[in-house]
């Protein structure tokens, strides 16, 4: 079985070919510090070729939801520690998901500040989970040039506190709408100076983010995960093929470990110009190795190996259920049903307590 051959990834040798997919869980507490139960739910799912953690939030700014950790602070940097050692400890590989939510967020768990973003657009249509409840989306600040420059820097910085707490690398969150997603999108940026107004000014933003990281982090050590045909958070573009071709282009001039693709969630029958397959589009443009996402089970994931364009497969909330994931793909066992009701916040029902086989 292909998903659980050994991967070599940059510099090291995955046990298998097989992900555990960032997954928002809301279990930091207020200061976005991770407790022992983060330690315990990672080192669960160590036996995944690579553990990719909840997306992280990169600075204060960059907070969108509550009880999502951070790592910009001793205290998030010294807790992470614990679950990278706990985690190398069980032979695991563990990537960083590096988040800046831009205007996926609201004022009211961001002490009072408004949400940033490219441009001064709210996502309608939608609600925001706040700590206060669901809300209406508020009307994002629009970033001026500086602070856009600045963010480079917290990319920066973010890396670096990773590599500090023991990360083995960090992949850019450019998917499902956040921050670097908007810099992508038509609907969301409509900039005219040199980060909007074209296909390659709209590409700045990631390409000079993932330079930073290669820079911080260290060759073989960085990913990136895009959502060509995901227009969840109002994302959306008028020929995706024509805005991602060159990004994935520009990012075959970088040493990266990967670029992580997802496939599309929805149904796409109002957008006819988006490919039906997003990972066999922009995968065959990739020079780098590719890891497949979204909604794959053991037959459809051994099926992708085997076309060749992706290495890995990326598991979601099957991991999140099934600890023991690889064993049970190498037993040919049933699974455990995920808990929708415990995905966001809680204590460790639906969490740390799902049994293994």
């Amino acid at each position: 079985m292909k998903l659980l051959d050994r991967v070599t990834l940059g510099k090291q040798t995955l046990k298998n070919g097989m992900a555990m997919a960032p997954m928002t869980r809301s279990r930091a507490d207020r200061e976005g510090v991770v407790g022992d139960l983060t330690v315990l739910y990672y080192t669960q799912r160590a036996s995944a070729g690579l553990l990719l953690t909840e997306a992280i939030n990169i600075s204060a700014q960059a907070v969108g939801s509550p009880l999502t950790p951070g790592l910009y602070s001793h205290e998030q940097i010294d807790a992470w520690k614990r679950v990278t050692k706990a985690v190398h400890e069980k032979g695991g590989v563990i990537y960083a998901q590096l988040w800046h939510t831009g205007r996926v967020g609201h004022s009211v768990d961001r002490k009072g500040e408004l949400p940033v973003a490219p441009s001064a657009i709210g996502i309608k249509g939608q609600q925001h989970f706040t700590s206060q409840g669901m809300k209406d989306y508020e009307t994002p600040r629009e970033l001026t040039t500086r602070e856009i420059k600045q963010i480079v820097k917290d990319y920066g910085q973010a890396a670096r506190n990773a590599i500090e707490a023991g990360f083995d690398g960090v992949e850019l969150h450019a998917a499902f709408g956040y921050l670097p997603n908007q810099f992508l999108s038509e609907s969301a940026n409509l900039r005219t100076d040199e980060y909007g107004g074209s296909v390659e000014n709209r590409n700045r933003f990631v390409l000079e983010v993932m330079q930073e990281l290669v820079d911080t982090a260290g060759f073989d050590r960085v990913g990136i995960k895009l959502s060509p045909t995901v227009y969840y958070n109002n994302i959306e573009n008028s020929d995706p093929v024509a805005q991602f071709a060159p990004l994935i282009e520009g990012l075959n001039q970088l040493p990266l470990a990967y670029i992580h693709l997802m496939n599309g969630l929805f149904p796409l029958d109002n957008y006819p110009q988006y490919p039906k397959n997003a990972v066999e589009t922009f995968g065959k443009i990739s020079k780098h190795l590719v890891i497949a996402n979204g909604g794959f089970d053991k037959d459809s994931g051994e099926a992708e190996l085997e076309k060749g364009i992706a290495k890995i497969i990326a598991y979601g909330a099957l991991f999140l259920a099934n600890p023991d994931l690889p064993k049970r793909f190498e037993l040919g066992a049933g699974f455990n049903e995920p808990d929708r009701a415990t995905m966001y916040g809680g204590g460790e029902h639906g969490y740390t307590d799902y049994p293994f086989l």
